[in-house]
């Protein structure tokens, strides 16, 4: 007599959870335990230095901000964590800006694991890959262009932080701000800050440059070294095309405007000389990108240049990039399309290509969820903080949702609920409100094939 079979229990039923995981809802699954390992990791002791004293929301708030790469701080880094608990934030910004899911990808690789289709759509996922069957060997390439970048804005910061710092010292602030400034996570543990470096053209230039070249995207940075190294076999892509007449449209106006705006101002660039305003006019049209570095104090700016500073941090970088924002791509399709509107034409034509009508939609509500995220945390922080004014709040609202990290000097002044509404702003913010989305729709594929009749009545505008 046969003992009848019975199922085998599953060997790793925590592998089949993973497995069965959507994209969206993996990456948003592994960002928040990214931010609960960098909460503990800043409990450790020595991290933080003695004499100042930070609680769980404030950790917290700066482990989000570290591993969403915003670089909003409730306490100068320099001054209160110790080398330990600095490395431990540079280290939670790399993490975060190449992903998190990169990371482990590398890790795999080193170890001769093979990656599986399902990792793969979680890669494709993270680092907005244009398909799934290259995405690994893109993600070789990513890091080995992103440490070569890395190292060489350390090398060009090295030589103004060597002399001044001294060889071990100089090497570290050099280094640190080289990988905070191209993952666009704009923490800084210079004594005094960036100020004193405002009239420095290699210290501003090198800072500025990495933030652009970390705001561009992988695939864009790729496919700008492809085409320039073989431009008849690669083409530049017109995604590439519209990134960068977007980002050169926006760097430009900033600049110019900001240098209009604050010429004269005493509290900026008024006691500059020429060069030195045009510099740091460069400089602060460059980090609203999601940079998060100022080289003048932002509260000082005039109501206009504030007003520029928002919409500047609104659209942020490039998709695929370390940077937040809705995204040049968004911001130029919305514009096309609002042109074509008015020019009466039903096609959104780019750079001589069709944009289909679904990267319409899709830009619209981005935008939409984007404004609506930012008007609810606006709103909660009015609640919650009356006493710190419209401004500073609209300001620092619109500066975590977009992971830039800017601030006039109201983070430190933020109650605990503040700290909370900022943490969860910067976490939608970094994955996405769009990811966010989807991870919630537990339902997978339609439900329905039904096609109701179109109503024509609808009035709009």
């Amino acid at each position: 007599m046969t003992r009848p079979s019975l199922p085998l229990p599953s060997l790793n039923p925590r592998r089949r959870l993973l497995a069965r995981l959507r994209p969206p809802q993996f990456v948003a699954l592994v960002y928040l335990l990214g931010i609960a390992a960098g909460t503990a990791l800043l409990h450790l002791p020595g991290v933080v230095r003695r004499g100042a004293e930070l609680d769980f929301v404030q950790l917290l708030f700066t482990a989000t901000s570290a591993i969403c790469i915003t670089g909003l701080v409730v306490a100068d880094t320099g001054e209160v964590f110790t080398r330990t608990g600095q490395l431990i934030i540079l280290t939670l910004a790399q993490v975060g800006g190449l992903g998190i899911i990169t990371f482990g990808t590398l890790f795999a690789l080193l170890a001769g694991r093979r990656v599986n289709f399902s990792e793969r759509q979680h890669l494709a996922q993270q680092v907005n890959a244009l398909n799934v069957g290259g995405v690994v060997a893109l993600v070789r390439i990513i890091f080995l262009y992103t440490f070569a970048a890395q190292g060489a804005g350390a090398l060009l910061l090295s030589l103004r932080f060597v002399p001044q710092f001294g060889w071990g010292e100089g090497l570290y602030q050099a280094a640190f701000h080289s990988v905070s400034a191209y993952n666009n996570a704009g923490f800084v543990v210079l004594p005094g800050g960036m100020a004193p470096y405002a009239s420095d053209p290699l210290v501003s230039g090198v800072i500025a440059l990495l933030i652009v070249l970390g705001g561009l995207g992988f695939l864009v940075q790729l496919n700008l070294l492809m085409h320039w190294r073989a431009p008849r076999r690669h083409r530049l892509l017109v995604y590439s095309r519209l990134t960068l007449t977007t980002t050169a449209a926006l760097l430009v106006l900033g600049a110019l405007l900001l240098l209009a705006l604050e010429w004269g101002n005493a509290g900026t660039l008024g006691p500059l000389g020429v060069g030195a305003k045009v510099l740091a006019a460069v400089f602060q049209s460059v980090t609203p990108r999601s940079g998060g570095f100022a080289t003048v104090d932002i509260e000082s700016l005039s109501s206009a240049s504030i007003f520029l500073m928002i919409a500047l941090m609104f659209i942020g970088a490039n998709s695929g990039s370390t940077g937040g924002g809705i995204k040049t791509s968004t911001f130029a399709i919305l514009l096309g399309s609002a042109w074509n509107l008015i020019r009466g034409r039903a096609e959104l034509i780019a750079f001589r290509r069709r944009v289909l009508p679904e990267n319409v939609v899709r830009a619209g509500t981005i935008t939409t969820i984007y404004t609506l995220l930012v008007f609810t945390s606006f709103f909660a922080l009015l609640v919650t903080n009356p006493e710190l004014g419209f401004t500073h709040l609209l300001f620092e609202t619109v500066s975590a949702a977009a992971t830039v990290g800017l601030s006039m000097n109201t983070t430190h002044l933020l109650n605990d609920p503040g700290l909370i509404i900022l943490s969860v702003l910067m976490y939608l913010g970094r994955i996405g409100p769009v990811t966010f989305a989807l991870a919630l729709n537990l339902r997978e594929g339609h439900q329905g094939v039904v096609k109701y009749p179109p109503e024509r009545d609808i009035l709009v505008g």
